[in-house]
């Protein structure tokens, strides 16, 4: 059996049961998942295509892999995306727990993340076996880790962070991973979701990738653009041998994408609509709530697009005694839970996020307002 840590969340159930305390409620900003309705044009589509009595395809069909590669086109600046060189998967966050042992990675591999990361990157690895080394610098490892190095995990917009990665970056990074013979998995599900940025470059862009996906994923979840996260409806695409090595892998272990959730995904990725009119919303909570937490004295960092504020306090109103410089996660956290606010703390995504709270744009507009008046009363 596999030894795993805590689910982290759970500890947060005291916290949850002080802020519920709140007499007007709670409102809660931990986990981003999303609270408007799902669009009906994906509604109808998975409606439509209810009736499936059959097994689906572990590829999806050609009309869902068509239109996701028109996606790709339209809003990610990929041109000439071959539909069969893209996968549905089970949601993103299954997609990336696995990746490692898919790929064969073993006690010997090292498998980078982001310093401050989503921590199934680092489950991911231990699934396999493998080590997972933190750091936003592949290129300042020492050589006698680079050598071990199979996996590279970016994540752009960043999750807890909003941080976004260059062009140039994303490059460096990519040829790096080809001098050693690593993959690069690109997490890119906050894209369609930037506000201090022009744009959150794709790992398949071809300023990116050059003339070549070799090497390269490209992994996206819709559940934050559309509103479907209990769908379970995400891809990847990229390099050839990769895809049609991972195709085999799940063809054998049954990961396939439910026949009506494709139909769902495929209308998802022909419209566009609904997702400017999401982005609407999430722009018009973090207009409210950005500026609340900074009145009630906290610092937004980075932040520059995706779901979450990335939130610390620098006055020392929560600073242990031992360490003045820093705020303390988790005093923040009660801080907020007394207000009748439920957030996220940093230290769930790895060492480098002690000191900052994950403070998501995902409620009603009416529970924004309300966290915004508590915060700033």
């Amino acid at each position: 059996m596999l030894t795993l840590p805590d689910y982290p969340w759970d500890a947060m159930a005291s916290y949850r049961e002080l802020a519920s305390a709140h007499p007007d409620g709670l409102v809660n900003l931990s986990i981003g998942t999303p609270v408007d309705p799902t669009p009906q044009v994906i509604q109808q589509a998975l409606a439509q295509s209810a009736d499936a009595p059959g097994y689906p395809t572990t590829h999806g069909t050609p009309a869902l892999r068509e239109a996701i590669a028109g996606w790709f086109a339209r809003r990610r600046g990929v041109q000439g995306l071959d539909p069969a060189h893209i996968l549905p998967t089970v949601g993103s966050k299954e997609f990336v727990a696995w990746l490692p042992t898919l790929l064969g990675l073993t006690r010997d591999d090292v498998v980078l993340r982001p310093r401050v990361a989503y921590p199934t990157y680092d489950i991911g690895a231990q699934i396999a076996g493998a080590q997972a080394v933190a750091t936003d610098d592949p290129m300042e490892l020492d050589e006698s880790v680079l050598a071990r190095v199979k996996l590279i995990w970016l994540n752009s917009p960043g999750n807890p962070t909003g941080r976004v990665d260059s062009v140039e970056h994303m490059r460096e990074v990519v040829a790096l991973a080809r001098r050693i013979g690593a993959v690069v998995a690109s997490d890119e599900c906050y894209a369609e979701l930037p506000w201090d940025v022009d744009e959150a470059p794709s790992i398949l862009d071809p300023r990116v990738s050059g003339d070549s996906h070799k090497g390269l994923l490209a992994v996206y979840s819709v559940s934050k653009q559309s509103n479907l996260a209990g769908y379970r409806a995400a891809f990847t695409a990229g390099c050839p041998r990769l895809i049609a090595g991972l195709l085999n892998t799940r063809k054998h272990a049954g990961m396939i994408m439910p026949m009506p959730v494709q139909a769902a995904l495929q209308a998802a990725m022909d419209d566009d609509a609904h997702v400017e009119a999401q982005r609407e919303l999430y722009r018009r909570r973090r207009a409210i709530l950005k500026p609340a937490l900074e009145e009630a004295g906290f610092t937004v960092e980075h932040s520059a697009a995706g779901l979450y504020l990335w939130t610390t306090d620098r006055s020392g109103r929560f600073s242990q005694p031992a360490a003045p410089e820093s705020a303390d996660t988790w005093q923040m956290v009660r801080h907020m839970a007394e207000r009748g606010i439920l957030v996220g703390p940093g230290v769930f995504y790895g060492e480098a996020g002690s000191g900052y709270i994950r403070v998501a744009l995902t409620a009603t507009d009416e529970r924004i307002s309300a966290a915004a008046e508590r915060l700033t009363a």
